[in-house]
């Protein structure tokens, strides 16, 4: 694969060799646009780059329907091909162009669906379309103001294309955000149940003035604390999800607030799981002191809900903790290239 690689950048320098020695006609001939259109379907930046950094007139091409490269780039959401239109100064006036089958705009391309491929990577429906509406906000940033009112050859503005289109999109993703919140929303109750009632019935009964017996004992302050982490938490999960089944299901929602809640109500449930885990296994330990061997077997077997829970839902929590705070997939700072 390295030697395939070198190859391939060898070749590819080559090519750009001939394109600054080769002229107008030459080029048509060879099919350099065709070339170039296809790089960007699939999404290869090393071809691209290089090929219109050798002749930057070729930032102008357009496919059949005349659309520019950062169209066919946004209508195939290839992120790093549509961030070197920051390093042009005619940004503007590549953003404005217009095809001439369509008359769709840039921001008519970034209001159409995605292609599957693009979206099979991402899980869930409602992280398919908050990537949808990023895609949708980064475009709208760049093209100028009059463009978001244009419109297509159907009558639609951008915006209106973007609704008709993911309108699935988003009642999928509607879907699968009420399934996960009601699952979640019946774990978290049933905790919230179980250490609320654990409190009134601690490890050792009371003594006759109605004082803990372990009372004194750093274990019981564990117990406690770790009872009440689990409580607090579990309550704050529910809360969240709660929010998240009453929620409208506006587009917009999708963008921030609906994945700040599931990140804030999954990181509360995994911490009140974890907690209750270790207010029980405190509680053993206070009950059973004497027997010491069983503290092994408990540890092991206290881990294992912490680690089923990890294992199915943390890719999830990350996943939509990198997709909502993480890095932009677009590179706003690239430097002019040509």
């Amino acid at each position: 694969m390295k030697l395939a690689h070198f190859l391939s950048r060898e070749l590819l320098s080559r090519m750009k060799d001939q394109i600054l020695i080769s002229n107008t006609r030459q080029r048509e001939t060879g099919s350099v646009d065709l070339a170039i259109l296809r790089a960007i379907k699939e999404g290869i930046f090393e071809f691209v780059f290089d090929i219109v950094q050798a002749d930057p007139q070729l930032v102008w091409t357009r496919d059949s329907k005349s659309s520019s490269i950062f169209s066919v780039a946004v209508q195939y959401r290839h992120a790093k091909i549509f961030s070197l239109i920051y390093g042009l100064d005619i940004r503007s006036a590549l953003a404005d162009s217009i095809d001439s089958l369509y008359r769709n705009n840039l921001l008519h391309m970034a209001g159409m669906l995605a292609p599957s491929t693009s979206l099979n990577h991402i899980a869930g429906a409602a992280l398919q379309m908050q990537r949808e509406l990023q895609w949708f906000k980064e475009v709208e940033s760049i093209v100028p103001p009059k463009v978001h009112a244009d419109l297509n050859k159907e009558g639609l503005t951008p915006r209106e294309l973007f609704t008709k289109n993911h309108k699935d999109m988003r009642k999928d993703g509607e879907q699968w955000m009420k399934d996960t919140a009601t699952s979640c929303t019946v774990v978290g109750a049933l905790i919230v149940t179980i250490m609320f009632a654990a409190v009134f019935t601690v490890p050792g009964g009371n003594n006759q003035n109605g004082f803990p017996i372990f009372l004194n004992k750093k274990l019981f302050m564990v117990f406690i604390v770790s009872d009440a982490l689990s409580l607090f938490s579990s309550s704050t999960s529910v809360l969240m999800f709660l929010g998240i089944l009453t929620s409208r299901y506006a587009e917009e929602d999708f963008l921030e607030s609906l994945p700040r809640k599931m990140i804030i109500g999954l990181s509360t449930l995994f911490l009140s799981i974890a907690a209750m885990m270790t207010a029980f296994s405190a509680a053993l330990f206070l009950t059973l002191h004497e027997q010491s061997w069983i503290f092994k077997p408990v540890i092991c077997l206290a881990s294992i809900p912490i680690t089923l829970f990890v294992l199915m839902q943390f890719p999830l929590l990350v996943a939509m903790a990198i997709s909502t705070y993480g890095p932009s997939i677009f590179n706003r700072k690239m430097k002019r290239w040509f």
